[in-house]
């Protein structure tokens, strides 16, 4: 059997709804979305974005108006949900959610993107040394019960060189800094996961993920990897394909990323 799993940072589900997000989930041949950045309760969503028909829909916000929150959206009905990871400081900011779907738990993250020299950066490497540990855990967890496990999301950091285009610009700043590219590394290496997309398409650059609204990134492609699969390896293993689901045109963009999409066979 073929599951089909997209994740994207919609950057504000009510926006991104009115720019083209309800087309994109009514044309997708996803079996499952991940949403991050939905600034939104449920409440606060027409019934074409909040609960479309044919979809499953959880919503994740955080306990601060207009903040963060995930989302995830699935054609089966879970078997089980679950909002947070048992983090005291996170679990009511909108930063992670996950749902049980025939051997699989499919979660969304949101990882704090951080600002050096701030205290949101103190706040990103705080949730990453809990998140961490909470992702050893988790993996012993479902292995035990012989499930495997996939984090879609943006998780804000570029691991290496070729995630993002202008790299030697952005060794001093949030998202490129040493101890967060090696904090990643440990997620692939001690923590025993694989980046899904960077198996599958090999070196080379990109493919990219996210573009920033000033000057002329998106039509450049002065772009940053930052949106990921992380599985666990029997998982990974069924990947068969990916995609990044690049608009068009500028003027299509329906948020700052793209959705990327990966094809798990059985």
């Amino acid at each position: 059997m073929l599951t089909t799993i997209s994740t994207v940072n919609v950057n504000g589900l009510r926006a991104a709804g009115r720019k083209g997000f309800v087309q994109w989930l009514a044309d997708t041949d996803a079996d499952v979305v991940c949403l991050q950045e939905t600034r939104a309760s449920p409440d606060q969503l027409p019934a074409e974005v909040g609960a479309p028909q044919g979809w499953h829909v959880l919503i994740a916000p955080a306990e601060a108006k207009g903040r963060a929150g995930v989302a995830l959206y699935t054609r089966a009905r879970p078997d089980a949900v679950r909002v947070g990871f048992g983090s005291a400081e996170f679990d009511g900011a909108g930063r992670y959610a996950e749902a049980d779907l025939d051997g699989v738990t499919v979660a969304s993250l949101y990882l704090p993107s951080g600002e050096v020299g701030t205290d949101r950066q103190e706040e990103k490497e705080r949730f990453m040394a809990e998140f961490l540990a909470f992702l050893v855990r988790r993996r012993a967890e479902v292995e035990r019960e012989g499930r495997e496990l996939v984090v879609c999301g943006d998780w804000n950091i570029a691991h290496r060189e070729v995630d993002l285009r202008n790299w030697r610009g952005n060794r001093k700043n949030a998202g490129f800094l040493p101890q967060e590219r090696e904090w990643l590394s440990r997620v692939f290496g001690e923590a025993g996961y694989v980046d899904v997309v960077r198996e599958l398409v090999g070196e080379g650059d990109g493919p990219y993920s996210w573009w920033s609204y000033r000057g002329r990134a998106f039509d450049n492609d002065t772009g940053w990897r930052i949106d990921y699969h992380v599985a666990t390896p029997g998982l990974a293993a069924r990947a068969r394909t990916t995609r990044v689901e690049r608009a068009a045109a500028h003027t299509e963009r329906w948020s700052d990323h793209a959705p990327v999409t990966v094809v798990y066979g059985s």
